[in-house]
């Protein structure tokens, strides 16, 4: 009793909290040591699990922009996570939840704090045009099984809610700042982790994986060589995340920022595209081409034309030079697609296809190609057909009604994002809307030879993408209009 009352008695300096933390801790401790003992590791992660759920639940909906940092952090290391295996658990519902209480902190914040300018640009328009014509699929004649659409419609359409929750809730340039500061922390993580995997092995549990799918195993492994994947699903968001990333800091050089900064972006950006050269995806190659091309276009001036002749002659170097190294000769084969045996298996197959999305309007249904169509539907005519591109995904499965809502998507944002650009007066906010711009490029032309936007982190930061070009031009108003103010009243006071 005395010592209760001793502990009772503190009343400075915190005592009392700081005990019943620390008590809280050890029991939740003890709590995990038990059950990983009886249990294993997985046991002890659900209770972590369960004890840090309310406090998440709790911190995203009283702090919005924790919620928003904390999405975007899960959303890229998710597929990390999944492969760990320590929790027997469909751990991509989380994303789910995680979506849902952003949702419902926005719906909250707007009756407190109405913004409803949010939904009144071009972008915002295409997005709720191509939310509601995914949720019609559901009532597609066409369409073999609803339960495909359901696994579909989260990554594909319900992800694209996240757009309205970035506009809403990103309010300063300090919030952007750190956004893009994690965004580069996070891609350095995965790159290195990346190299690790080609200079020092796979970890136990992803070859433990590798062993046990023979077929993941021959998709895998070609040529004598490993595909690396670093922290994503595949190989190919793995290369494409690196793309995305190095194109950031190659659009962030025309902020701004120290001569240090820019050195250091410099070699981040070497750093993913050295580690996105070990994915062995070629289609990936061609993005940061792409984006160079819109950029020189962008910045039309000499200084920029003598870059970009340097730029070209190391690239058409680099593509013609004889070699036996693995990785350059895959790169070389990028760009001499008519040599590519598998390209041209591509073309033939969406050239039988082209019949059947003349004559289907809406498509055969969400996830009726494909993985999800041979899991859902296999002895379907689209169970059969491997899409392998996000536009031939799109007309198969929405028709061309679909598609020309997904072609409508880039054109409005890349649009939008250009007249953006030249209006912003602020120059790093110039540069970051510089940056996405680029990026929605290079994913515009990416998503031919490959589903580049379904898979997590890509599927999220895209809608990233689109709410950056709408805030950055907004926050340069609100900065115009503070300067106008200023001067008006320094004015008025002289």
């Amino acid at each position: 009793m005395r010592f209760l009352n001793n502990i009772i008695s503190y009343k400075k300096k915190g005592e009392l909290s700081l005990f019943v933390a620390i008590l809280i801790v050890a029991l939740v401790a003890s709590l995990v040591a038990l059950s990983i003992a009886n249990n294993g590791v997985a046991g002890g992660a659900v209770i972590v699990l369960l004890t840090a759920a309310p406090i998440v639940l709790y911190c995203i909906l009283r702090f919005p922009r924790f919620g928003v940092l904390l999405f975007l952090v899960m959303s890229y290391f998710i597929m990390f996570i999944i492969k760990l295996g320590l929790v027997n658990f469909p751990l991509g519902t989380i994303m789910d939840g995680f979506l849902l209480l952003l949702l419902i902190g926005f719906l909250i914040n707007q009756k407190t704090e109405p913004n409803w300018s949010i939904f009144n640009n071009s972008i915002s328009a295409i997005i709720i045009a191509w939310i509601l014509y995914n949720f019609i699929e559901i009532i597609n004649p066409q369409a073999e099984s609803r339960l495909a659409w359901l696994y579909t419609i989260r990554s594909l359409a319900a992800v694209m809610l996240s757009y309205f929750i970035f506009m809403y809730q990103i309010k300063s340039i300090q919030f952007v700042r750190l956004i893009i500061i994690i965004w580069l922390g996070m891609s350095l993580i995965a790159a290195l982790y990346g190299l690790k995997q080609e200079f020092f092995g796979f970890s136990a549990f992803e070859q433990r994986d590798l062993d046990n799918n023979p077929l993941l195993a021959g998709l895998l492994f070609i040529d004598g060589h490993w595909r690396k994947f670093s922290v994503f699903a595949d190989p190919i968001s793995f290369s494409y995340n690196m793309n995305v990333s190095a194109i950031l800091c190659i659009g962030l050089q025309f902020g701004p920022f120290s001569r240090a900064i820019k050195v250091g972006l410099i070699f981040m950006a070497i750093l993913f595209l050295y580690a996105m050269l070990f994915s062995g995806t070629r289609a990936a190659y061609v993005l940061l081409p792409m984006a160079m091309s819109l950029l020189f276009i962008l910045n039309l001036n000499f200084r920029m034309m003598l870059i970009g002749i340097v730029f070209g002659l190391c690239f058409f170097i680099l593509i013609f030079i004889p070699t036996s190294n693995y990785t350059l000769y895959r790169f070389q084969t990028a760009f001499k697609p008519s040599d590519d045996a598998s390209y041209n298996v591509r073309a033939n197959n969406q050239k039988k296809i082209q019949p059947y999305i003349r004559s289907h309007p809406m498509g055969g249904g969400l996830g009726a190609s494909g993985a999800t169509g041979a899991k859902f539907s296999p002895n379907s005519y689209l169970g059969q057909f491997p899409p392998d591109s996000g536009y031939v995904r799109a007309a198969v499965e929405q028709g061309w009604i679909g598609l020309i809502l997904l072609c409508s998507i880039f054109c409005i944002a890349l649009v939008k994002g250009i007249n953006n650009y030249f209006k912003i007066k602020d120059p790093e906010l110039k540069s970051y809307c510089l940056s996405v711009t680029l990026i929605i490029f290079a994913l515009c032309v990416g998503n031919f030879p490959q589903e580049g936007l379904i898979q997590y982190p890509l599927n999220v930061y895209f809608c990233l993408f689109m709410a950056l070009i709408n805030i950055t031009l907004s926050l340069d108003k609100q900065n115009l209009n503070k300067a106008d103010k200023a001067r008006v009243d320094e004015s008025n006071q002289s």
